[in-house]
């Protein structure tokens, strides 16, 4: 999901991470990953390559350019399963086709912690307004919870590894008042609020539906459109390492989410797996979890 708003209607949240002059300057790095745990019991496949039986879908607005609008129409709902998301064979194998043409979640029943998943994925090219001129979105949604459609009428909260070319493992907080923290740098290339992951740099924060609402992937790891991409999350309690075709590209820690605006952020330690569908036709296969006890380390080469 790519939220780009005038901060003025946005709760201005500076004050939660590091302040913008402190810091420092992007300046690109070489990451590795180093100790890979081990699965610690079997693997489960989440898409069994037959059905969307284990999946609950979600609908937003039959118009997508509403769904960023203080006037809207009612979202549609419970919908979605046999057109907007739906099971094909691409390149000779099953795969979770998700059309992207309504904007809506497909969030899988079970409930997970301390996991490492893997996933592939790959754009057909095929775009929707209001996004024919923007990059192929979606994204892998994790510690998924509360009720559907609560985030501007179609997805749940949860913390988004972003899927959007030339920005796949951005993380974005999904939900006004989620936070999470990470190492950050100022990179003046990209837009607002201009923060890059940066292995070893001092703290800053995302916070849901506030200015300071993202922070980029440290490297543009994808692979061009058409091709397949293997995606690896590494999650351990309130802590998670994105992956991207072998790279690791953001560390996030300090989860949390907040019951009102006046309620200490809680540590977010669980929850489901979300997909997206929001403006570009894209297919899944191979989506695995497998408990760990442990994250793997990223060090600068």
């Amino acid at each position: 999901m790519l939220k780009r708003v005038a901060a003025a209607g946005l709760t201005l949240a500076f004050g939660l991470g590091v302040a913008r002059a402190e810091a420092p300057a992007f300046k690109p790095q070489s990451l590795v990953l180093k100790n890979i745990p081990q699965a610690t019991g079997p693997a489960e496949a989440l898409f069994n390559g037959k059905d969307l039986n284990d999946w609950m879908a979600w609908l937003g607005y039959r118009d997508p350019a509403q769904t960023y609008l203080a006037k809207h129409d009612a979202p549609i709902g419970v919908a979605g399963k046999g057109d907007i998301f739906t099971v094909v064979t691409e390149d000779g194998a099953p795969a979770l086709r998700v059309s992207g043409e309504t904007w809506g979640s497909l969030v899988h029943k079970g409930d997970f912690k301390n996991y490492h998943l893997r996933l592939e994925y790959k754009w057909s090219g095929k775009r929707y307004a209001p996004r024919l001129n923007d990059p192929e979105n979606n994204g892998l949604l994790y510690h998924t919870h509360g009720a559907p459609g609560a985030v501007w009428g179609t997805w749940s909260r949860a913390v988004e590894f972003e899927i959007m070319t030339g920005s796949v493992g951005m993380v974005v907080p999904v939900g006004a008042g989620l936070q999470v923290d990470s190492s950050v740098a100022i990179d003046p290339s990209i837009i607002d609020p201009k923060q890059r992951f940066i292995a070893g740099a001092s703290k800053g924060s995302a916070v849901g539906n506030t200015a300071l609402w993202n922070i980029e992937n440290n490297f543009n790891a994808d692979k061009p459109v058409g091709q397949w991409n293997t995606l690896d999350l590494y999650v351990f309690a309130n802590h998670a390492v994105h992956v991207v075709n072998g790279v690791p590209v953001m560390e996030v820690w300090g989860i949390c989410d907040k019951a009102s605006d006046t309620a200490p952020c809680e540590p977010l330690m669980h929850g489901a797996i979300q997909l997206q569908s929001e403006g570009a036709e894209t297919f899944f296969r191979n989506i695995t979890i497998e408990p760990i006890n442990s994250l793997p380390a990223i060090e600068v080469r």
